[in-house]
């Protein structure tokens, strides 16, 4: 158990600064631009998974370790520290960048508030895009590591890939969260809080229906 913790901290830290840090970074000096921050958050999620998914399960999500328990692919009583470790390495990874870049900077907005989820338009526009963007991720995750015949030697790649097209068409839409660490950690960091609810609501909500698709429709032992 400790092993796990330590790892979902430290490959939610890595996320969280990698990804985020490219959004704070392009605000600032323009690069890596749009397109780079989706392939950033893609490359450095297939890093991740194929360096910690024998350790932990790579979840870096708590909306993911809701889903794996819901399906019964995860152990009940390791939902809540798996979400607290998950969490506290995604805010420290925002604290690590506000050190870092604090002395180029007068004011959050010049580092977009840390790489926070913005909706650019209404709350619900934005609650509906994160939920379908869940629902597929969670659904990829669950059709690529846990069907009983995935090749799931592809998994990581799967999942980057899906975490990089979605980051890429809906990004300028709503931020492309899909996980509520990210969305929870430089928002506290930045006191940005103000839509925080819908990247916390939707995002959970999108993964639990994957997991109730994927087990009522699609998956095999």
């Amino acid at each position: 158990m400790k092993k796990s913790l330590i790892s979902e901290f430290l490959g939610t830290y890595i996320l969280v600064f990698a990804g985020t840090g490219a959004m704070a970074i392009g605000a600032l000096t323009g690069e890596p631009g749009h397109t780079g921050i989706a392939i950033t958050f893609g490359f450095v999620v297939v890093a991740l998974i194929y360096s910690f998914a024998h350790i932990s399960g790579a979840h870096f999500n708590p909306a993911v370790s809701i889903a794996f328990w819901l399906m019964g692919e995860f152990n009940k009583a390791k939902v809540l520290p798996y979400i607290g470790a998950q969490v506290l390495g995604g805010i420290l990874a925002s604290y690590s960048l506000y050190f870092l870049l604090f002395e180029n900077i007068t004011s959050m907005q010049q580092v977009a508030y840390l790489g926070a989820t913005l909706p650019s338009g209404s709350e619900a526009q934005s609650f509906w895009f994160e939920f379908i963007l869940t629902f597929i991720l969670m659904l990829v995750i669950s059709a690529s590591a846990v069907h009983g015949k995935a090749i799931k030697d592809f998994a990581g790649i799967a999942i980057g890939f899906t975490v990089g097209f979605e980051a890429m068409f809906a990004g300028p839409i709503t931020g492309a969260s899909m996980n509520p660490a990210r969305s929870i950690a430089p928002a506290l960091v930045s006191g940005n809080l103000e839509h925080l609810w819908l990247y916390i609501v939707a995002t959970i909500l999108g993964a639990a229906t994957a997991a109730i698709v994927f087990v009522k429709l699609i998956k095999t032992d």
